[in-house]
Order: structure tokens, then sequence, then C-alpha cells
């Protein structure tokens, strides 16, 4: 059974840097990592691009990125800058 690493939930001001901190410890994630987006109702420029380096840094590392309660807004975004295929997701 594969190992996840559950990190706290996203705060919509604060996602760029959540991002960020969660691409820094990939290392030590060890398997999937699931991030807790039902706080988060919509998404900036700053937000995809971290989002794509995030999904970046994870690839190289062969890390599962799962995003957990991600809303319908956010999911739009996800699909119109082509990063949905990147992640997994569940509610």
């Amino acid at each position: 059974m594969p190992t996840m690493t559950v990190w706290p939930k996203v705060e919509e001001t604060r996602i760029a840097q959540a991002l960020q901190q969660v691409g820094e410890k990939l290392d030590s994630a060890g398997g999937d990592v699931v991030l807790d987006f039902s706080s988060v109702h919509k998404v900036d420029t700053s937000a995809v691009r971290a989002m794509e380096e995030l999904a970046r840094i994870a690839a190289e590392k062969s890390v599962k990125i799962v995003l957990h309660g991600v809303k319908v807004d956010v999911h739009k975004v996800l699909i119109l800058s082509r990063l949905k295929s990147r992640f997994s997701f569940v509610s």
C-alpha cells in the first residue's frame, strides 16, 4: 500500500507560498501527497504558476499530487491551463 502525506489545508490567500513549501519538501514525502483545497474558491495567475512548478517538481521526483476538495471554479482553471491531467482529485 503506497504511503500518503497529507498537508494542512491550503489557504486561498497563500496558495503560491503553500505550494512552494510543498515543492521544497517533496523529497521527504515518500509517496502520494494530498493537498486540501477545500477552502480555495479561486486561483490567480501566481497560484497557477505555482501549481505548474509543483507539478514539474513532483513529476521529476515521481510523486503523485492529489488535490482534495477542489471547487468547480478552481477545477475549470486547471482545465483551461492544461494542468488538470498533472494532478489527481478526490472529494
